[in-house]
């Protein structure tokens, strides 16, 4: 899939408030410092779509960006780590859970995970959370270019050791680096699969 158009829609806190069209949604999601406005800029080949920042946390509401004129990227809060009050902390997750649970135009979601780190409790239990609420998703393990390839294999073999006490298979997994443009065409060509599916539907 080639990227022609990326262009902002609206923020807001409200799942309500939300695009009315039917088009596919792809929401993606991790905690506050895993690089996820790097990764939504690299895939989308724009410098600044999504704001990166130095402080993590920065995403407080949910952002709809629409992509090629046919499906919306999402880029939801970081969840854990983002330095704000506990009760702007409640606030926002509450609005995660119900975009989550009410947004029908959802295809899935990419919770994007650090590569360079062993299983954080955080992560598996938000994708337990999913699991239980029916809700599709793929991991991106992002920062690749931080690590060696055996490194990478065997902080994945971790995950699936872990993942698969309760899951039946692994989640359908991508490994990208931002700075090094690792993994974009994988996630796009995975997200052009399930549009042309819906389609044929």
């Amino acid at each position: 899939m080639k990227i022609k158009s990326a262009e902002f829609v609206i923020s807001n806190s409200d799942v309500a408030k939300c695009p009315k069209s039917m088009l596919p949604e792809y929401a993606f999601i991790g905690r506050s410092n895993v690089g996820k406005s790097s990764l939504i800029n690299m895939i989308t080949s724009r410098k600044s779509l999504a704001k990166t920042s130095g402080k993590p946390g920065k995403t407080q509401l949910i952002n709809h960006f629409l992509i090629n004129k046919n499906w919306h990227l999402v880029d939801l809060p970081g969840y854990g780590y983002a330095r704000v009050s506990k009760s702007s902390k409640k606030t926002f997750q509450k609005f995660i859970t119900q975009y989550f649970e009410h947004r029908q135009q959802l295809v899935s979601a990419f919770v994007l995970v650090d590569i360079r780190h062993q299983p954080q409790p955080i992560d598996l239990d938000f994708m337990q959370w999913l699991g239980e609420h029916g809700i599709p998703f793929s991991i991106i393990f992002t920062k690749a270019d931080k690590l060696r390839p055996k490194a990478i294999e065997n902080h994945i073999e971790d995950y699936k050791n872990i993942l698969l006490e309760t899951w039946e298979e692994m989640p359908n997994y991508f490994i990208t680096s931002s700075s090094k443009t690792i993994g974009k065409d994988d996630v796009l060509g995975y997200i052009d699969g399930l549009n042309s599916n819906m389609e044929l539907h």
